[in-house]
């Protein structure tokens, strides 16, 4: 597992509050939104979370790798999955190589899980990045051999967060909703148009995915909260 050290810190507060200020008012907020997560599958097993928005720029990514921070500790064992195969940002959040990860998984049967997998500063929580970037990123995710491989991380691992490409446009996002155990829908305030809300809505009802509910993000605070809010400034 890497070592924090006073560096890597300062090069991850822009994205990752949870880690480098666990106590500040955001990763409160962080802490109730796992809550939240909990109590809604307080009757069914959470093994499979993805993350996801109508467009890009909504701050999904940010979302997600704090949210797996948060999980983490708990205590529970959790891995964050890089399921966007086109505009990979995961491994910008938490300053490591992209060099290897799910598109080696998927397209090499011989390669290991173990082997491919990227510690994180964070106890309990591992990242799977998503390599070299394919020409078919749709292809692979809904893919036996995904399934598969999904099957083989839920045995390894309390929780798998999956942060996904935006549900229009590509069909990335609704492969992974509709095999997922829950969905949390990213809304960036001011940006968000009523109109694609309703269509990325109809694209998860037609997969059967099990929206648990959605993050407003970049929502205006009072003067003195700002400085809290300051690291929503991610773009993926």
């Amino acid at each position: 597992m890497a070592r924090k050290n006073k560096k890597t810190s300062k090069n991850l507060a822009g994205n990752l509050i949870t880690l480098v200020n666990p106590s500040s008012l955001v990763s409160e907020q962080f802490k109730t939104l796992r809550t939240n997560i909990q109590f809604t599958m307080v009757d069914q097993k959470l093994k499979t979370l993805v993350v996801t928005s109508a467009a890009p720029n909504a701050g999904k990514s940010t979302i997600s790798a704090n949210l797996a921070v948060t999980f983490a500790m708990q205590g529970l064992k959790v891995l964050l999955v890089e399921c966007d195969l086109r505009r990979p940002s995961v491994h910008k959040s938490f300053h490591v190589s992209n060099i290897k990860g799910l598109t080696n998984l998927l397209t090499d049967t011989e390669a290991r899980i173990e082997d491919n997998l990227v510690a994180s500063e964070q106890e309990n929580l591992s990242l799977l990045l998503s390599g070299p970037l394919p020409p078919n990123p749709a292809e692979l995710l809904g893919s036996n051999r995904m399934s598969q491989l999904q099957a083989e991380l839920e045995n390894h691992f309390d929780l798998i967060i999956f942060d996904t490409p935006p549900l229009l446009g590509f069909t990335d996002g609704q492969i992974m909703a509709g095999r997922s155990d829950g969905t949390i829908f990213v809304i960036r305030h001011g940006v968000a148009l009523k109109e694609n809300m309703l269509k990325a809505n109809e694209i998860l009802k037609r997969v059967n995915a099990n929206v648990l509910g959605a993050v407003y993000n970049f929502a205006p605070q009072s003067t003195q909260d700002m400085s809290y809010y300051d690291y929503y400034n991610e773009r993926d």
